[in-house]
């Protein structure tokens, strides 16, 4: 195998960025490094290919996600947590301000697959093909699974905000 400098510029550009989806999607900072660290791998097995015919950040994220569900499988059990590995820096655009706790509580108590499609839909921005083909469902799943758990999402903050009149 050629060593190819374009592999080497890629992982290293992106390796924060990518740490940080890992994040993300298992809540553990050690998680998200072996994510990262075992997606790079195979994505420099497949780098001609890959470098050719697709985008590279693009097909480690996809293999990170798939790597994950497959963990899900084999464990059954995950460790959620909300505490970020760094401090959050006032330009970070996905740092958590204190009025989005209950959001975020919330988001944790959904189901798996319900977090894992939000995460994918809106921190991602996946179409629901993609996201099917990721979480190998199909899209009506992915976009029911979505609505179900917009819903959990938006019946308790609807009947908490007295702003909105609701009370449902």
């Amino acid at each position: 195998m050629d060593d190819d400098p374009r592999f080497e510029d890629f992982a290293g550009d992106r390796a924060d960025a990518l740490l940080r989806y890992g994040y993300v999607l298992t809540g553990n900072p050690h998680d998200a490094a072996d994510l990262v660290q075992e997606a790079l791998v195979r994505l420099r097995g497949s780098w001609p290919k890959v470098r050719r015919k697709q985008d590279p950040e693009a097909y480690v994220r996809t293999t990170m996600t798939r790597l994950h569900i497959n963990a899900w499988r084999r464990r059954r059990r995950e460790h959620l947590t909300w505490d970020p590995p760094e401090p959050a820096s006032a330009d970070d655009p996905f740092a958590r301000s204190d009025d989005d706790a209950e959001l975020w509580e919330l988001l944790a108590a959904l189901p798996r697959r319900q977090r894992a499609v939000l995460v994918l839909r809106y921190y991602e921005d996946r179409t629901d093909a993609e996201i099917a083909e990721i979480l190998g469902i199909s899209r009506g799943t992915v976009r029911s699974q979505a609505s179900r758990a917009l819903d959990k999402l938006r019946s308790p903050v609807a009947t908490a905000s007295p702003a909105n009149g609701s009370t449902r």
